[in-house]
């Protein structure tokens, strides 16, 4: 089937290709294997070599590179200016020191190998690079992020990332050098982009978001905006001869701080998950089987040279970090495989020809083979440690040097609804350090509190995909306070669907919100209890009361309520049965309260001196 084919042909070729996505990516996963290599495989299968389902994949190729475009945007979603100047030292340090000497070794062995050393530098650095999904996945899965090889791999991986785009914005540039030189004009040019995608970002974007998110309040219109300002970053790039990603990924960052951070990456994350996915099937179907058959002891060596040279970097880095030698084992265990990164660094050199078609299959096979490798390979190493640990003397393990920084924190706590109610319980979790991320679906509320200080997102919290970019697998504790009681039982609804072991409190605004509530499993807090008891002491005090007294009949009043709460929940399908218990409950309520006054009385009694007769 031709990419040139009739619109017919190319619908048929977009079900080919989503069903098998569909069936190549559970079943990698049920083997331990990521997600790339399915689509690595899948392309295969479907390309040339394979099957012969697509015969010219450069098309699908080409549009399928906005995948990347988006995935360089997201990146800058999370990399604000703040964050990076808290981790410099780990970042630039160890991540420097690591994409350094890794791209040294294996640039140098590409170098006696006959390549260019411009090909050879390109090649290093995306061999240097490792697979963040799979790092962050692995140090996930077994609840090390917070450990302090979890958080230098965190700091590595971050570095790479942030290296991997000045590499894609210099490959053109170093590509067109052997057929023209870097003219004053060329120079000019790119700087004057970069000018203004930063600028025209700085105060075009975020009025234009705010402006949309606040007239308009249509989901498709914010859509449609972000993905204008994404490609639109790109497109001003790539008219100057850079790399369209490096525009979207400038565009990120300059949005990392603002409140719209979470609402863009939920709407652009659909559209990168697919548009990537059907990026590494096409790089799968470029890839020449045949002369990667013919060369299987080359590929070998690829792996081996690939995997020793970057665990021995890691582990060094590891040591000079003063990480302990297991934890410095585990930290090269974690990264030394190739990156799903390197096939779009390899991509963009064969697209400028400072690879060869050859060396870039032999590339791409050493990368998958790595990443194919990963799940036996750290099974094997997770063996070794537990064989090395059981024949040492048991000790205290050393002390973590480096606490968690606070930027790296995942948020404990999520606020959804920052108006009267939600906003104190934020500025308490703030005054007492505890992380926790606040969603607000009014525009007009997040700019204002922000305004003051606040660290609120804007984002419509009954949404699954906000929820997951606002970090809330991390959450322990979710505190629904918005106002429209039907929203507020939406979110609810959704939280327990998505996360059943998270413990839930919300606001209720009445007794018949807080059963619905109730049924959820959910804590309720009515929303003007509090208050209400408090004016109710003041009128006791104000009417000569003693404080004791008032501060004691408030008290039990408010318990007495909650148990009434709870019995009346037991039986609120029941209207008249809930009538009933009202009413017997006010009757027991002031029976309490004059046997208190009785006993009061004849404590006074009892305690005040007899008088002599007269």
């Amino acid at each position: 089937m031709d990419a040139t084919l009739p619109a017919s042909l190319s619908l048929e070729l977009a079900l080919v290709l989503l069903a098998a996505t569909i069936v190549a990516v559970p079943l990698f996963r049920r083997f331990g294997l990521v997600a790339v290599m399915a689509y690595l495989a899948t392309g295969v299968a479907l390309g040339p070599d394979g099957m012969g389902v697509v015969r010219d994949p450069d098309r699908i190729l080409s549009a399928s590179e906005i995948g990347v475009v988006m995935l360089l945007f997201v990146i800058g979603l999370e990399l604000s200016p703040a964050r990076l100047a808290l981790m410099r030292r780990p970042v630039f340090g160890a991540g420097g020191a690591q994409v350094t000497a890794s791209a040294l070794l294996l640039g140098g062995a590409l170098l006696l190998y006959g390549m260019h050393w411009k090909s050879a530098l390109v090649a290093g650095l995306g061999l240097a690079l490792s697979s963040t999904a799979v790092g962050l996945q692995l140090l996930a899965e077994r609840r090390q992020l917070g450990s302090d090889y979890g958080r230098l791999a965190f700091s590595i991986l971050l570095f790479q990332d942030l290296i991997a785009i000045p590499l894609l914005a210099a490959i053109p540039l170093l590509g067109g050098a052997k057929n023209q030189t870097l003219t004053w004009a060329v120079a000019a040019h790119a700087l004057g982009a970069l000018a203004l995608v930063y600028f025209g970002g700085r105060l075009l974007m975020r009025r234009t978001l705010r402006v949309v998110a606040r007239q308009t309040r249509t989901p498709e219109v914010f859509t449609a905006t972000a993905l204008l300002a994404v490609l639109g970053s790109a497109w001003i790039m790539q008219q100057a001869g850079l790399s369209p990603g490096l525009g979207a990924f400038i565009a990120g960052v300059l949005l990392a701080d603002s409140e719209y951070r979470h609402e863009l990456e939920s709407r652009i994350e659909p559209f990168k998950g697919l548009l990537l996915g059907l990026f590494f099937i096409a790089v799968g179907m470029t890839i020449d089987l045949d002369r990667i058959a013919a060369e299987p002891w080359l590929v070998a060596g690829g792996v081996g040279l690939l995997l020793v040279a970057k665990f021995a970097v890691l582990c060094g880095v590891g040591r000079l970090a003063r990480l302990a030698p297991g934890h410095a084992l585990m930290l090269g265990g974690t990264l030394w495989l190739g990156g799903e990164f390197a096939f779009v660094v390899f991509h963009e050199a064969l697209r400028v020809r400072l690879l060869s078609s050859a060396d870039h299959d032999r590339l791409v096979a050493i990368v998958g083979v790595s990443m194919a490798l990963m799940p036996l390979l750290m099974l094997a190493l997770e063996r070794l440690l537990r064989e090395r640990e059981a024949r040492r003397v048991p000790s205290a393990p050393p002390p973590s040097e480096h606490p968690p920084e606070p930027a790296l924190r995942k948020p404990q706590v999520l606020v959804a609804g920052v108006g009267r109610f939600g906003q104190i319980v934020a500025r308490l979790l703030a005054a007492q350090g505890i992380p926790y991320v606040a969603l607000d679906s009014s525009a007009e509320r997040v700019e204002g509190l922000r305004r003051s200080g606040s660290r609120v997102f804007y984002g419509d919290p009954t949404r699954s995909d906000l929820l997951r970019a606002a970090g809330a697998e991390h959450v322990k504790v979710f505190v629904i306070c918005t106002d429209d009681p039907d929203s507020n039982l939406h979110a609810v609804r959704l939280i327990r669907r998505l996360y059943p072991q998270a413990k839930i409190l919300a606001r209720a605004r009445d007794r018949q919100h807080a059963w619905r509530l109730m049924d959820l499993g959910t804590e309720p807090f009515r929303e003007l209890l509090g208050s209400s008891l408090e004016a109710g002491e003041r009128v006791l005090l104000e009417l000569g009361v003693p404080a004791e007294v008032a501060a004691d009949h408030v008290h039990r009043f408010r318990r007495h309520d909650e148990a009434l709460l709870y019995e009346q929940y037991l039986i609120h399908d029941d209207d008249a049965a809930v009538a009933l218990r009202s009413r017997q409950a006010r009757a027991d309520l002031v029976r309490l309260f004059e046997a208190d006054a009785d006993d009061a009385q004849a404590r006074d009694a009892a305690t005040r001196p007899i008088q002599p007769p007269q």
